[in-house]
């Protein structure tokens, strides 16, 4: 009897596994690999490293932009391949003890027309390889594959510091307010890899449309004076409303990787059109970036077609930590030019206009010395050198130089007048976990400044959009 009722459990297991959907699959094989992971005090690294990175469901962790404290929460991921297409879902939201909170939904949609096609090698103008100086080859790479990311993002801040617009304000000036912003949109990245030519630019065009849907509130409670009480509609422009915008975007860039350089140069116009005319304006950008490796590889791992929550393709394995016990060491100099155009008596709302000191809403680090947010200006130009090696596992050091300044007019915007800062710090890199910089700012006039930035998507993807 006994018999018939294993070959009954057998048979009925076997069917419960036939009809199992693909997502309880993942699901079940997740959790698998979590109590292999967490099944003895020993593993506590191999523990924290599968809660954190594997899918579909993972914790979600990161700094909220600065002042805001640090968000955890949870992300659940999803993808499918078809023959054309790589397609990823994410789902995630994070909250932190100041009350400022992130909820978003990404797709990514990568078109891969061209499984099958054999390596393209790209040929560098003027390189030459070995003793008979036939041209060198860069390293082999895949056609490279057109992007498209759709998203709809909600951030609630409660905490920024506004200063007054322009160069020259002071400490004295400071002031705060709460911000939320509403995304929602998509952009594409579009190689250009037609022209045989010009293959070794690595062009793309980029693009993107977006509404963008923003709330001011003041900040109350605090030994900082609330942004209402020191400032009008004209000395901070879009305080009174806050319209809604479309927002579109054009631009072309060109990565390509010269020996060990890795160039990453984009020029990109945007416009905000909003619904009160006033507030409509243009801004143009151009982002010019140059990393050199000492060793000849990357020391980031930073992937388009991930998304901001995903760490690998589906079915392929994250990253491990030792991989990334490797010597390492970058240089990298960095030039951003940003103006902005308005007609009329139109102006750029100040919570558009971007800030340079310690770190800004993207959480881009600039004057670490500087409290974070303290220039605001439609125009911007900034310069950083900066230096990073690998000092021990997962461990770096990292050294930087910024200048830079804002401007209220674009013919005020130049090389004299700049405020100059130092940081220096440690670095964090292991495997798939979002890479943490600990940093120390002086060298300004007002002091110095210490910044702890954990970046919010594995990998560093560019999947999220930005806040400005």
């Amino acid at each position: 009897m006994h018999w018939s009722l294993a070959v009954v459990l057998l048979v009925l297991s076997a069917a419960t596994w036939a009809q199992e959907s693909p997502l309880h699959a993942e699901l079940r094989r997740e959790s698998e690999r979590v109590g292999d992971a967490c099944g003895s005090f020993k593993s506590i690294g191999s523990c924290a490293y599968t809660l954190f990175t594997d899918h579909p469901l993972h914790i979600a962790a990161g700094s909220m932009p600065p002042q805001n404290g640090f968000g955890v929460g949870g992300a659940f991921v999803w993808s499918k391949n078809t023959k054309n297409w790589r397609m990823s879902w994410d789902l995630d939201a994070v909250g932190a003890f100041s009350g400022s909170w992130r909820a978003g939904g990404y797709m990514k949609l990568v078109h891969t027309p061209h499984p099958s096609r054999n390596p393209i090698h790209v040929t560098i103008p003027g390189e030459t390889s070995g003793n008979d100086k036939t041209p060198a080859r860069a390293p082999s790479f895949t056609h490279p594959y057109t992007v498209f990311n759709m998203y709809a993002q909600t951030i609630s801040l409660n905490k920024i510091n506004y200063f007054g617009l322009g160069n020259d304000t002071v400490p004295a000036d400071k002031s705060l307010f709460g911000m939320s912003e509403t995304i929602i949109g998509a952009n594409v990245i579009k190689p250009v890899f037609e022209l045989s030519a010009i293959r070794w630019l690595n062009l793309a065009l980029v693009g993107e449309v977006n509404g963008r849907f923003v709330s001011i509130r003041g900040n109350h409670g605090q030994s900082t004076p609330s942004i209402e009480t020191l400032y009008d509609n004209v000395t901070a422009p879009g305080l009174a409303t806050q319209p809604g915008f479309a927002q579109f975007g054009e631009g072309i860039r060109i990565k390509p990787a010269l020996g060990n350089l890795q160039l990453n140069y984009l020029g990109r116009l945007q416009e905000f059109a909003a619904a009160n005319s006033q507030y409509s304006f243009l801004r143009w950008t151009v982002d010019l970036d140059h990393s050199y490796s000492l060793y000849g590889k990357s020391l980031s791992g930073t992937s388009e077609t991930l998304g901001p929550d995903s760490c690998a393709p589906s079915g392929e394995q994250c990253p491990t930590v030792s991989r990334t016990r490797n010597l390492n060491g970058t240089l990298n100099f960095h030039l951003l030019l940003s103006e902005s155009i308005t007609s009329g008596t139109s102006v750029v709302p100040f919570y558009f206009q971007q800030t340079l000191g310690g770190n800004d809403i993207n959480s881009m680090l600039s004057l670490g010395s500087y409290e974070d947010y303290r220039f605001r200006g439609p125009n911007l130009l900034l310069l950083q050198e900066s230096f990073e090696h690998s000092i021990w596992g997962p461990f770096g050091v990292k050294f930087m130089a910024d200048q830079g300044r804002v401007a209220l007019t674009r013919g005020d915007l130049g090389f004299s007048g700049l405020k100059h800062s130092y940081a220096a710090g440690l670095t964090l890199r292991a495997g798939a976990f979002p890479m943490v910089s600990m940093m120390f700012g002086w060298g300004g006039p007002e002091g110095h400044h210490t910044l702890f930035n954990m970046n919010t998507s594995l990998l560093g993807s560019s999947s999220r959009p930005p806040l400005d």
